[in-house]
């Protein structure tokens, strides 16, 4: 598995079954960015406003067009035939609490604005992983979201006059910064 950070915005995500598990997965999708349908007879969670809703059973072409699919109905027979269309469309699919049929997983995820913390056990254990995040969540100074925003006006500033970025020693900025912040707070 390859941990990657996907821009998702605008991009056709089906999720297959709406209990508890796929309105979570939609709601999680739906805040990335993308464009989300649920196809469900009936839809057991609060979706998104703006997901499109399709009140009935999966059939064979709804996933014309899905860069990313969710399989979460339970039935096997079910997800087995998602599985099979989503590999047949290249898209890549998740069937939830099977890790061994999907070829990506979902992530322990801690954000702070653009900083991104996102733990994997390649579908071994979502507790483990929410275990792991959460420390490292613990273990993280305050205001990194900030820090990201001056260091990307930093970079942009250094483009602009056509300087490269690379070769810099990010991690005394990146301190400086995170002690400036702490300092401020403090006063």
């Amino acid at each position: 598995m390859f941990p990657l950070v996907v821009d998702l915005t605008g991009r056709r995500v089906v999720v297959v079954g709406a209990g508890a598990v796929g309105t979570l997965k939609a709601r999680q999708l739906a805040a990335s960015g993308a464009t989300v349908t649920v196809i469900a007879p009936e839809v057991a969670g609060d979706l998104p406003d703006g997901t499109e809703v399709l009140a009935r059973r999966f059939t064979g072409g709804d996933l014309a067009g899905a860069a990313l699919v969710v399989a979460a109905t339970g039935v096997v027979e079910v997800d087995d035939a998602v599985v099979a269309e989503a590999r047949a469309r290249n898209a890549l699919v998740n069937v939830v609490d099977d890790p061994v049929r999907s070829s990506f997983y979902f992530t322990a995820v801690h954000r702070d604005g653009d900083v991104v913390v996102s733990v994997s056990t390649q579908g071994a254990s979502p507790a483990l992983a929410r275990w792991v995040r959460d420390r490292a969540a613990g273990a993280l100074p305050e205001h990194l979201s900030e820090v990201a925003r001056r260091l990307r006006g930093e970079r942009e500033d250094l483009h602009a006059a056509r300087v490269t970025t690379e070769g810099r020693d990010w991690t005394t900025r990146i301190e400086e910064l995170v002690d400036e912040l702490a300092a401020e707070e403090r006063a």
